[in-house]
């Protein structure tokens, strides 16, 4: 008896030294998450975020501690942009999605087998946490379509900023179908905030993202796909045995355009793309900018492009050419001119078409010219002259 008590105290000291062991180990994990959240402080020479900062590439990158971004949508795209904005020390991050984590979405870069059956943004805010502690996850598990949770939503972006009762800095859209996407954007349009919508086409093979601000470029319902134009349920159309296919290279791709561009215009710095699309067939990334349409639909939206267009615009001043400056040479006797020699000829600039920036033709048509026949020679040789010619053969 005595024998096995003394087994079972061994086992239980052997249980505590374990306990402590695991224990110092968290500790040990804890020091260095507080030693990588505190890499973003100007003082530390080792921070990869400030090095933006001290290369002149934004004036104060801590700036970013102190905005707070909506994320619409945790799937392909958006937990792979709420990984991005974790790892850049945004200060808060609000997610909505009422999906179930599958198996089907290990085909992506963020979730795991374990995390199978949680809330998608449950899921999420625990690896986000884990990624870095600083940054503030707020999570809601509803579909924001519906009449009730489109309120909630209304609220929460225009009230869960990171001072209580402001608005967000940005709303970004990660959503895989139109209805959300247009509600999305009528809440925007009613309360004029920014927000960036995205997607990845059906194949795979191309995606996009789109900078929306109400009043000065198209909303989402301005130029609205075919589907929503003739209020078609896009749920009839799904083909029956074929599924959206997802590969997380385009994901990914897409994502990092998202996060890029949105820090550009949290940050203020570089130029932040109105549209920019990605065709991975051939690697064609399209850029367009899309005006608003005067007779859009959405009531918020004509109401936001007659506050735009009364805002004062800035006065661009031109500069006059100067007179003063003479020529070199006056006279040009010889028409000599100097040509750089990668200039286009005087043939290949008639026959180049003008095309939008980020397109090309395929292939330059043969410029058409029509044939006009030489005049024949006219003989002014007089009758006896001839006769005089036939007479000396």
């Amino acid at each position: 008896m005595s024998n096995a008590i003394d087994e079972l105290q061994a086992i239980i000291a052997e249980l505590k030294t374990e306990v402590e062991e695991q224990r110092a180990v968290i500790r040990q994990s804890r020091d260095r998450i507080e030693h990588m959240s505190a890499e973003v402080v100007d003082s530390n020479p080792y921070s990869r975020l400030m090095a933006l900062q001290r290369m002149n590439i934004v004036k104060n990158y801590e700036r970013i501690r102190d905005k707070t971004v909506a994320i619409v949508g945790v799937g392909g795209v958006g937990s792979v942009t709420a990984d991005m904005l974790t790892r850049c020390g945004i200060g808060k991050l609000i997610l909505f999605d009422y999906d179930k984590v599958e198996l089907a979405n290990m085909n992506r870069l963020f979730f795991t087998p374990d995390q199978a059956g949680l809330s998608k943004v449950e899921a999420a805010a625990r690896t986000l946490t884990f990624i870095n502690p600083d940054v503030r996850i707020e999570t809601h598990n509803y579909n924001i379509t519906t009449i009730e949770n489109f309120d909630n939503f209304l609220n929460t972006i225009t009230g869960g900023g990171t001072v209580a009762g402001q608005p967000v800095d940005l709303v970004l859209s990660c959503v895989d179908n139109f209805e959300a996407r247009m509600a999305i954007n009528a809440a925007c349009n009613e309360k004029c905030l920014y927000w960036f919508e995205s997607g990845v086409s059906e194949n795979a093979v191309s995606g996009h993202i789109q900078f929306l601000r109400p009043g000065d470029t198209a909303c989402f319902a301005c130029a609205p796909p075919l589907v929503v134009a003739e209020n078609i349920d896009e749920k009839t159309l799904k083909r029956e045995g074929v599924c959206a296919a997802s590969l997380p290279t385009t994901m990914g791709i897409t994502a990092g355009f998202l996060v890029q561009n949105a820090l550009k215009y949290l940050l203020n710095f570089g130029e932040v793309s109105d549209y920019l699309g990605y065709n991975a067939l051939n690697d064609f990334f399209p850029k367009m900018t899309l005006k608003p349409n005067p007779q859009c639909d959405d009531r918020n939206c004509l109401l936001r492009q007659q506050e735009f267009q009364a805002r004062p615009k800035p006065v661009v001043i031109k500069e006059e050419p100067s007179t003063d400056d003479e020529p070199l040479h006056a006279s040009n006797d010889w028409g000599i001119e100097l040509v750089a020699e990668d200039a286009p000829t005087e043939q290949e600039q008639t026959t180049s078409t003008a095309v939008g920036q980020g397109l090309r033709l395929a292939y330059e048509a043969p410029e058409k010219t029509r044939s006009v026949a030489a005049p024949a020679p006219v003989d002014d040789t007089s009758l006896e002259d001839l006769m005089a010619q036939m007479k000396s053969m």
